[in-house]
């Protein structure tokens, strides 16, 4: 959240630029919306609740850089994030997924997303813990001295934890078996001094074989040692499937969660080295100290006023002229299942109810076929900033094959460079490249910059074929290769519509 302070407007729009190419409106408009979200929680809390968020709709044809903005976006902010297709959703009383479920989604990206900070915060406490299991695990023979509370004194604090952990015996140890369930158990057959004797210089001996392992351990000489590690299976149990969802993999997903819960779970036994056993063992503590009830309220706090939902796609929901059956069925009913969480509504979820007063909604869609107009007006009214995306021209997909930190031609020579073929794309081909794009984008349908994918995929077919066997070779992209690969799309039209 503290990143969120240094992300102007500005600088969003910076970072953007790295990746898309031109729709500066479009860029504007988020910039400002992700920006409004930090300056709203400055306000007094009276005023900061009378504030709602201006909902963006995007208009534009495919391949312009709308989902590539939600993409971006998403890894740029520190907010949760969702990217949904609206497609996926029915009408409630249809086969499929009901509306909320992806404010449910939502608030498990926030949840993920604060559990990851907190134990980022608590992983040296979990690495200490998981130092002293493995060399519970490594030593199992070693005598533990009593303590007044019948717990051995040298034992590893667990503060009531139990960690199910198992060894196979290392030399020296008969194969002795090891169960840590809050302390050490060790089969009386395999220790020194079965009548359960200690003597000082036991005891001072064990404790000094344990330092040497400890020793032994941060300086990673035991790594390649073969332990067996029984992990329990734990997590909050999902009842999702009971607050609306009717999706068959949901339903699996919660019986299992709620056998899980009445069985206590299974636990699963893993033969692995000291290096994987510790993340095991690690990941295993974190769950265990940090506060689960304090990472939902704080997640549920975050989503409800820093969410921000894209609902790409918007516009294949849009109901076309005339009312008909058959695919276009449930659409109307599914725009009117998206008013309420767009306006405002309380959603239950298994991290509790999360109300989407203030949740930032960021609406997508080409409307090649329907218009926004045939949006139901209550949903358009939700949408009141519309931002219209341009066409590209050659020019933009010069800037495309040349600009973008992952652009085409780069990944294409990186991509060769791993077999040792170098090749080089000379300006005049750039350009031929781009007024291809544009040419056939503008007789044929216009699909946006993905028309260079298929373009470049052609042109470089052969040399793809037979990277293997060009090894040490450089090639030379020239508008003549160009022209010459190509040719098939330059010279028939009618062929171009098979190939492209």
């Amino acid at each position: 959240m503290e990143g969120l302070e240094t992300l102007t407007p500005k600088a969003i729009v910076g970072e953007l630029d790295k990746y898309i190419i031109g729709q500066n409106k479009a860029k504007r408009a988020v910039a400002i919306a992700l920006r409004n979200r930090t300056r709203r929680l400055k306000l007094p809390e009276d005023v900061r609740d009378e504030i709602a968020p201006k909902n963006i709709l995007m208009i534009g044809p495919t391949g312009v850089g709308k989902t590539e903005i939600a993409r971006r976006l998403a890894k740029l902010c520190g907010a949760p994030f969702l990217k949904v297709e609206a497609t996926k959703y029915t009408e409630v009383g249809y086969v499929g997924r009901d509306v909320e479920s992806m404010i449910r989604d939502l608030m498990a990206v926030g949840y993920t997303m604060v559990k990851s900070e907190m134990q980022a915060n608590l992983k040296e406490e979990a690495e200490k813990r998981a130092e002293e299991i493995l060399l519970d695990l490594l030593l199992p023979g070693l005598k533990k001295k009593p303590a007044e509370n019948g717990q051995p004194a040298n034992a590893p604090s667990m503060n009531g934890l139990s960690f199910p952990i198992s060894f196979l015996g290392p030399t020296g140890t008969n194969g002795a078996g090891v169960t840590a369930t809050g302390q050490i158990e060790v089969s009386p057959g395999n220790q020194d001094g079965a009548t359960g004797a200690h003597s000082p210089d036991h005891d001072a001996d064990g404790a000094t074989t344990r330092e040497k392992f400890r020793a032994m351990l941060r300086e990673g000489k035991l790594e390649d040692r073969v332990v067996e590690v029984s992990v329990q299976k734990s997590g909050i149990p999902s009842f999702e499937v009971f607050a609306g969802s009717s999706n068959i993999e949901d339903l699996e997903m919660s019986v299992a969660n709620i056998t899980n819960l009445i069985t206590g779970g299974k636990s699963k036994r893993k033969s692995v080295s000291v290096k994987e056993a510790r993340k095991i063992i690690v990941a295993e503590q974190l769950d265990k100290i940090v506060d689960h009830d304090k990472i939902a309220e704080e997640a549920k706090n975050r989503v409800e006023q820093m969410g921000i939902v894209f609902i790409d796609e918007i516009d294949k929901i849009a109901s076309k002229g005339e009312r008909g059956g058959g695919q276009d069925v449930s659409r109307e009913g599914v725009q009117r299942d998206i008013l309420p969480i767009v306006e405002g509504s309380s959603v239950t979820t298994k991290f509790g109810v999360v109300d989407t007063t203030h949740i930032l909604f960021i609406a997508a869609g080409a409307f090649n076929v329907s218009k926004p107009s045939d949006l139901i007006p209550e949903l358009q009214g939700r949408f009141p900033l519309r931002v219209e995306l341009e066409s590209l021209n050659a020019d933009d997909f010069r800037r495309i094959l040349l600009e973008p930190k992952n652009a085409l031609t780069r990944q294409y020579a990186e991509l060769l460079a791993t077999e040792g073929v170098t090749i080089h794309f000379t300006p005049d081909s750039i350009d031929r490249l781009s007024f291809l794009a544009a040419e056939v984008n503008s007789r044929m349908e216009n699909i946006g910059a993905r028309r260079l994918h298929t373009i470049m995929e052609m042109l470089l077919e052969e040399i793809s074929f037979n990277a293997s066997e060009m090894g040490g070779q450089s090639v030379e992209i020239t508008s003549d290769y160009v022209d010459d690969k190509l040719k098939g799309i330059v010279q028939d039209q009618d062929l171009s519509r098979y190939i492209l």
